[in-house]
Order: structure tokens, then C-alpha cells, then sequence
């Protein structure tokens, strides 16, 4: 049920249809629930809300999540959040 409400909020939050595919990545947490990266493409649904939110264009906040991807041997390319919101916070 916690998975499901966390669903259907990112979908709100993002202004994305109700039948949108999400991330799992986007709703579910590690033990710790510190995890550094999320997947590319949850950065990307949450791009227009962090743009808005940064008073960013997009293109800027596409190319920052670009530029915090971590390319993977083995698994998909991961976003680097810390990096990428410390990009975002110098920009103040």
C-alpha cells in the first residue's frame, strides 16, 4: 500500500498521467535511505518540477543531470544527486 500512495504522489508532484509509468527507484529506499544516485530517467520525469522550482530553463537542468550521470559497467547510468545539488546550489 506505502509503495502504491508513493506512486500515485510522485505522479501528482510531477504532473504526470495516472497511468505513467514511474521509476521504481522513484518509490522505493535502501535500509539506509540515503542513496546517492536515482536513475536517469526518474532524474528526467522530475526535471520540469526542479527547473520550475530552480528558476532554471530546462536545457540548464538537462544539461546538469548530464553532466552528474556516472556511466555504469555493469548496470544502468546513474544520476549522482549530492553532485548534482551541489551544482544546483552554486548557482545561487
Amino acid at each position: 500500500e506505502a509503495i502504491k500512495e508513493r506512486i500515485t504522489t510522485y505522479r501528482t508532484l510531477n504532473g504526470l498521467p495516472v497511468d505513467a509509468p514511474v521509476p521504481a527507484d522513484a518509490v522505493t529506499a535502501s535500509a539506509s535511505g540515503l542513496d546517492p544516485h536515482i536513475s536517469v530517467r526518474n532524474a528526467e520525469l522530475q526535471a520540469t518540477r526542479v527547473a520550475k522550482a530552480r528558476n532554471l530553463s530546462l536545457e540548464t537542468l538537462r544539461e546538469m543531470i548530464s553532466s552528474s550521470t556516472e556511466k555504469s559497467t555493469f548496470g544502468p547510468d546513474a544520476v549522482n544527486v549530492l553532485v548534482l545539488n551541489q551544482h544546483l546550489d552554486a548557482m545561487k
